[in-house]
């Protein structure tokens, strides 16, 4: 690398993001995978069930499932997103000088990459990737909108809750992508409405009829019998959240509320450190050459931010839903960044202090954590 290169603190720093990737990755792999692993172990063998769809694909494949296949499969859905997201920032922003900071503030954040790292097997980073997908391929007709439900249905399979974490971002998407571009037509209203219809009725189906039937016993004992190393029942203990009802989640979330919530200022002070890109998130929006796009960009947000509400409400793993709901703000930038533009808005710039100091310290952060920050 010449001196040019070392010369660029943001440059730099990406060099340094890359080291603590593989820092987390170390450290990731030697922790038992308890969560990711039981969710590979669980398919359709009582019928239908929630949070079934990955183990089941894996069964097709394997009648016995080792640890090591948790961190196969979650690096390379990583890597997938990793693609996915390069791609689509070469395609709406480019990677020139002036575009690195911006990219910084993205791949860069403990909220995206890094974090997903540390999540290394669960299931929140596939809903970013189809987001992803869902901004890269052409949205010039009714079947993205189709594309975009399938996707949906998808991760609902996958994991019920994805209704409040990426479904709302996927509709935004399609909305500012397709509905605002194309215009709404009696066709693709209904198209939208059946499309909506659908995923909500699969939610319900899966949040209030995916429940194992058969005693617990027997349910561990299918688990075991799909186990590379049945000894390892270590593993199992958190087979109950295949019987656990939504009243005793709320409950449970609310039981350690008042613990959990002493990392909200943690939190505030993360996106604090991304202030930067959310003032030129805000110039986006505010240069957008139609008011009516612009409100209903704002309208977008609204509604994400407000799924995340209910979910911290819901369920205590707030360091994830907080990391996402970023991860989710990150992908509405590049949505309006593909709206028109009545005016060029000024980047991130690259040479002033404390912007350069925000950079290095949300470089330096390795991620923010499951449940409770770090």
């Amino acid at each position: 690398m010449n001196s040019r290169f070392w010369q660029n603190p943001w440059r730099l720093m990406l060099v340094v993001n890359a080291a603590v990737l593989v820092g987390v990755l170390l450290v990731k792999i030697r922790l038992p995978p308890y969560v990711p692993y039981i969710h590979l172990l669980v398919d359709y063998h009582y019928g239908f069930t929630k949070r079934a769809l990955i183990g089941a694909i894996v069964s097709l494949f394997t009648d016995k499932v080792p640890v090591w296949l948790v961190f196969a499969l979650a690096g390379a859905i990583w890597l997938i997103t990793l693609g996915l997201f390069i791609k689509l920032f070469r395609r709406t922003f480019g990677f020139d000088d002036a575009h690195w900071p911006l990219f910084v503030f993205i791949a860069g954040s403990p909220f995206f990459l890094k974090n997903f790292m540390h999540t290394l097997g669960h299931f929140d980073i596939y809903g970013c990737a189809l987001a992803i997908v869902l901004l890269l391929i052409p949205a010039r007709s009714i079947a993205y909108v189709f594309v975009a439900a399938v996707f949906s249905i998808v991760l609902i399979l996958i994991h019920h809750i994805f209704v409040l974490m990426y479904v709302p971002t996927i509709a935004a998407i399609v909305v500012l992508r397709f509905y605002l571009v194309r215009g709404v037509t009696p066709r693709n209203a209904v198209a939208g409405i059946a499309a909506l219809a659908a995923v909500g009725l699969l939610f319900l189906v899966a949040q209030f009829a995916g429940t194992v039937d058969v005693p617990y016993d027997e349910f561990l004992r299918h688990l075991q019998s799909r186990m590379a190393d049945p000894s390892r029942t270590d593993l199992l203990q958190f087979g109950y959240i295949w019987y656990q009802p939504l009243s005793k989640e709320i409950a449970d979330t609310w039981a350690r509320m008042p613990s959990n919530i002493l990392g909200i200022p943690v939190f505030a002070l993360l996106i604090w450190l991304h202030t930067p890109l959310w003032r030129y998130f805000a110039r986006l929006i505010g240069a957008l050459g139609s008011e009516l796009h612009r409100r209903i960009v704002i309208s977008a947000i609204i509604m994400i931010s407000a799924g995340y509400l209910v979910m911290f409400a819901i369920v205590f793993d707030y360091s994830r839903w907080i990391s996402n709901w970023a991860v989710c703000m990150f992908l509405m930038l590049h949505a309006v960044k593909m709206l028109p533009a009545s005016k060029d808005v000024p980047l991130i710039p690259s040479d002033d202090r404390k912007t350069t100091i925000s950079g290095w310290i949300v470089t330096l952060i390795p991620r923010v954590g499951i449940v409770r920050p770090f």
